[in-house]
């Protein structure tokens, strides 16, 4: 049996006159003990899943199971099942960092010295501050606590939604130490982000824009199905370079990339033949070179072959 299964869920919401289809036919499945990813931009609808799996919201069509359970029918099995931790910070702010973590636990008919192992090396690192009020702390502790609150009761499936929004680097890779130590714990963990080199610290990820799902698989697996080559372009005017790189007939698409843009070239071109092209256009200076695809080159493929 699956963590998590979900079947052609569905979600709208309604502006006004118009409808808004949040979530559209989306299917997945979690296996038990996985770190399973769901990728996507802002508005790609990873929340309304999030809470629709931890019985917040309602599904206008589809089914869910989590741990076996239904997520209408059984909607309370499945609140003391799991834990959430909701993208944004959701605690008491008045309240400190013990009584915070006690409130929780008591909630869930336990206490914070029964489930301490599973807490105890993320706690540590917000011990000294524990009489500070969760106001008072800053974004990468706010996360620690909040997810020590989402643990105390001890879930059998954990739902971050973008738990590394707005924090610093070192407290993003602090994150995801974490995260793999619950892992090994035997607790399966549902993670949303919409940043892309998070993917590759999942086991299994689902890409995911407007609603929709568009695969699904290891990090490894989607960029393996990239089968075309991307040329990294960099020269004086980025701007326009990204122009001439578009109106080439030789290149499927070019997005900015960091420093450079890239350039998923159509089989039968290369480096050289780009370089040429360029120089026609005035760009003598031009600095190309092959690239390895990243996910967020295929999720950009991906985004491409849909409009096509």
């Amino acid at each position: 049996m699956s963590a998590v299964a979900v079947h052609n869920l569905t979600k709208q919401y309604k502006s006004g006159k118009e409808i808004i289809e949040a979530v559209q036919g989306v299917s997945f499945d979690v296996t038990r003990g996985e770190l399973f990813g769901i990728i996507g931009p802002d508005g790609a609808g990873k929340t309304s899943v999030f809470r629709m799996l931890t019985t917040l919201l309602l599904p206008d069509s589809g089914d869910a199971t989590v741990d076996g359970a239904d997520i209408v029918k059984d909607y309370k099995v499945i609140r003391q099942k799991v834990g959430y931790m909701p993208g944004r910070f959701s605690l008491y702010q008045d309240l400190t960092v013990e009584e915070n973590l006690q409130f929780f636990a008591t909630i869930f008919k336990t206490s914070v010295a029964a489930n301490y192992n599973l807490i105890k090396d993320i706690y540590v690192q917000i011990a000294p501050f524990k009489t500070r009020r969760a106001g008072k702390l800053s974004g990468g502790m706010k996360q620690k606590l909040a997810l020590c609150c989402a643990l105390i009761h001890k879930p059998v499936v954990l739902f971050l939604d973008e738990p590394t929004t707005g924090v610093d680097a070192v407290s993003r890779k602090e994150f995801w130490d974490m995260l793999r130590n619950l892992k090994q714990q035997g607790i399966t963990i549902l993670v949303s982000t919409p940043y892309m080199d998070e993917a590759s610290l999942c086991d299994r990820v689902a890409l995911m824009q407007k609603g929709k799902i568009m695969t699904t698989g290891t990090p490894q697996q989607i960029i393996q199905n990239f089968s075309q080559d991307i040329l990294a372009v960099r020269a004086q005017n980025m701007y326009g370079l990204l122009q001439v790189l578009k109106q080439w007939n030789a290149i499927e698409d070019a997005y900015s990339f960091g420093e450079y843009h890239h350039s998923v070239i159509k089989n039968g071109y290369d480096a050289k033949a780009l370089q040429q092209y360029l120089t026609s256009k005035g760009y003598n200076d031009a600095n190309i070179h092959l690239v390895t695809p990243t996910i967020e080159d295929c999720f950009m493929q991906l985004m491409q072959h849909k409009h096509d």
